[in-house]
């Protein structure tokens, strides 16, 4: 446990153009997770997340709805905020790019990249696709036949020719120095698949980007350029600096990053264009850019267009906030995509959580009261206790590793171990025995610790439940890891109270 440790983690600000959904909530979730995790080793985390307001689309979302751009984007903060609360997302700052301490930061970051001489007027002419608020080439466009080109990550809207004027950013001259990066500092990008991606992209080299947009009357002003606004991915970047106080010179107890948390359909921008601009702007780099997986409904893409959805709030109210935390973040791998039902949420949540969880919960703390009056005896380390033990070493290595999947699966394997050692010690039949006492007290005091441990190490997954589980331990705030190992639980009151998690009345999709 470092207490001066520092822990600095982002997620991608959301587009305001739409409510929340399961893809936002899959990347918020497991970046929450990440920054319980450091704080239960007792680093001082600092985890932001935030709203990207400004662009065409939502110019077009806003006039669609007759209102103006900043009614329209206050409303839909609104509606992040308010979701993010019921999933406890446990941010410290919520960053929207109409504030003006990010205005300021875009001015100044653009002035230093002015500055190192990486800006120039020129024509852009080419595809845009609005969705992506991204240029495109031919080669990053598909076409069907006797159809126009679309963008395939946004197939329903049309692909825009545009020529204007712009500001452009002499992102050609990076790519060297970022395959550079990627050779002294391969974590910079992680997962390795990403990496890879990037590495390719890199090797065939880069094009001078615009980052500007002329006559848009949405967005941050271009310095001493009034008829331009900022483009609005280097708009947006900004935010991971801004948030922590750029320019001034506070900045820097927060800045590197440690961890940008992103979707893996924006690696380019946080990959490439983020560190050429602060390379440029002469701004330290982050360390990490994690760039999470997709998550699909029964091996389809959730889209509304296409009838396959499973909206936020429902999946929210089928078992709770937490069980759906635990659940994406079981069947979603943080290195890779997953595939979700409401069926197999049904079922995650009744085998692990009622059942394996919620009844090793139950029958200890149950044991407890009946055969040592509520109270948590003394007793000889058993082989749980070194299982606990065995957990936590794990449990830090995958974690550290950002393996959040198998996280949950190492804190559920001793869940798993805790509820066979019930079974082989047949604490029932020592409490029938009068000799039995010792082994008694050190079985009970060895399942009171293994399930204090499993609670710390779910608690980043279902911080409400498995908090109220540490409680009724008779614990008044959930441990670090060294300390659910190590505390003195003798002689702490449990209480039982009611089901952790409820058996579901199942209900059809």
């Amino acid at each position: 446990m470092d207490p001066t440790k520092r822990f600095y983690i982002t997620t991608a600000i959301d587009y305001a153009n739409g409510s929340p959904h399961l893809g936002h909530a899959v990347e918020k979730i497991g970046a929450d997770v990440m920054a319980r995790y450091h704080r239960r080793k007792g680093e001082q985390v600092h985890f932001v997340i935030g709203m990207d307001e400004h662009g065409q689309k939502v110019l077009k979302s806003a006039d669609a709805a007759g209102i103006s751009p900043q009614d329209w984007v206050d409303g839909i903060a609104r509606e992040f905020t308010e979701v993010w609360d019921v999933l406890r997302i446990s941010h410290d700052d919520f960053i929207r790019t109409t504030e003006a301490r990010h205005h300021r930061g875009v001015k100044e970051l653009i002035r230093r990249i002015e500055a190192s001489g990486d800006l120039y007027q020129g024509t852009y002419s080419g595809y845009y696709c609005v969705g992506c608020e991204g240029y495109k080439t031919r080669d990053d466009l598909v076409q069907e036949e006797g159809q126009d080109f679309r963008c395939p990550v946004h197939p329903s809207l049309d692909v825009q020719w545009m020529e204007e004027e712009n500001w452009f950013f002499r992102l050609s001259a990076y790519s060297k120095p970022l395959l550079k990066l990627l050779d002294e500092r391969p974590e910079f990008v992680q997962p390795e698949i990403r990496r890879n991606e990037i590495r390719k992209v890199l090797e065939g080299g880069l094009e001078d980007i615009s980052v500007s947009r002329s006559r848009l009357p949405w967005g941050v002003p271009w310095p001493n350029d009034p008829d331009h606004i900022v483009y609005v991915w280097l708009d947006a970047l900004t935010n991971y600096l801004t948030a922590v106080g750029f320019p001034d010179e506070g900045y820097r107890e927060s800045w590197p990053a440690d961890v940008h948390v992103i979707g893996k359909d924006i690696t380019r921008f946080h990959c490439i264009y983020w560190p050429a601009f602060l390379m440029s702007a002469g701004v330290e780099l982050p360390k990490t850019v994690w760039a999470h997986g997709f998550v699909t409904y029964g091996g389809r893409k959730l889209s509304k267009s296409a009838g396959v959805t499973f909206e936020l709030p429902e999946a929210i109210e089928r078992h709770g906030p937490d069980a759906l935390r635990y659940y994406l973040l079981r069947e979603v791998p943080w290195n890779g995509d997953g595939d979700i039902t409401r069926e197999h949420f049904d079922e995650r949540y009744t085998a692990e959580l009622a059942n394996d969880l919620g009844n090793l919960g139950n029958r200890s703390l149950t044991m407890l009261g009946e055969y040592r009056g509520g109270g948590i005896p003394a007793g000889a380390p058993r082989s749980l206790d070194e299982a606990c033990h065995k957990a936590v070493g794990k449990y830090e290595e995958v974690m550290d590793a950002g393996l959040l999947h198998l996280g949950i699966a190492t804190a559920m394997e001793l869940v798993s171990l805790a509820n066979g050692f019930i079974e082989r010690q047949a604490p029932w039949t020592l409490a029938k025995d009068p000799s039995g006492g010792p082994e008694l007290d050190a079985t009970l005091a060895s399942l009171a610790r293994a399930l204090l441990v499993a609670a710390t190490l779910l608690h980043p997954f279902m911080p409400e439940r498995m908090g109220e589980l540490v409680r009724r331990l008779g614990v008044a705030g959930v441990p670090t890891l060294e300390e659910a190992l190590e505390l003195d639980l003798a002689g702490r009151t449990v209480t039982r109270g009611t089901p952790l998690f409820p058996r579901p009345d199942l209900r059809s999709p």
